[in-house]
């Protein structure tokens, strides 16, 4: 999972782990910090000073033989070869990565030094995100769009009958 800071993507990675969260599967995190308490999975926060990192921890849920394992961060070279190691052998990874987009994710694994074959044998897919804006319900103003502007999603003018539409205010200060 991909993404600006503050997109959701942890949030969206614990909707899936959620999703297959079950008594029958083996769940483990390793988080900085904890963010959401689920139950049935097994979550571990980063304690750096005594030298639990997330390189460590994923090493440590390695021996347990998870089916599912969710490493909030991968920023260094340990962290993703031990990631990539644990999903070659068949766990499932789930992870965020500081990339723009889902391309650069491929590139920024090469940046940490991991070799394409491997990215290629383990990786499956990868989710770029980011938010929606949202014009303010308390602070909009009503609008008619140009005819350029309906046409862009597919609308004429005779299609918005009895349909208002509405902008951002941008007298209001932030």
């Amino acid at each position: 999972m991909t993404g600006p800071t503050g997109s959701g993507k942890t949030t969206s990675l614990y909707s899936a782990l959620s999703e297959k969260n079950d008594p029958g599967i083996n769940i483990s995190t390793v988080e900085d910090p904890i963010e959401y308490s689920l139950p049935g999975i097994t979550q571990v926060q980063v304690i750096r000073e005594k030298g639990l990192d997330f390189a460590t921890a994923l090493r440590a849920f390695l021996r347990q033989d998870p089916d599912v394992l969710l490493v909030v961060e991968t920023r260094d070279k340990e962290t993703a070869k031990t990631a990539i190691e644990a999903a070659l052998t068949g766990h499932l990874v789930l992870t965020t990565l500081h990339t723009n987009d889902a391309p650069g994710a491929i590139a920024r694994l090469g940046e940490m030094g991991i070799e394409p074959f491997m990215v290629s044998s383990s990786l499956i897919g990868v989710l770029a995100q980011r938010l929606v804006r949202r014009v303010c319900s308390e602070c909009r103003v009503p609008y008619t769009p140009t005819t350029e502007e309906l046409a862009r999603y597919g609308l004429s003018a005779s299609s918005d009958v009895g349909v208002t539409f509405y902008k951002a205010n941008t007298l209001t200060h932030w």
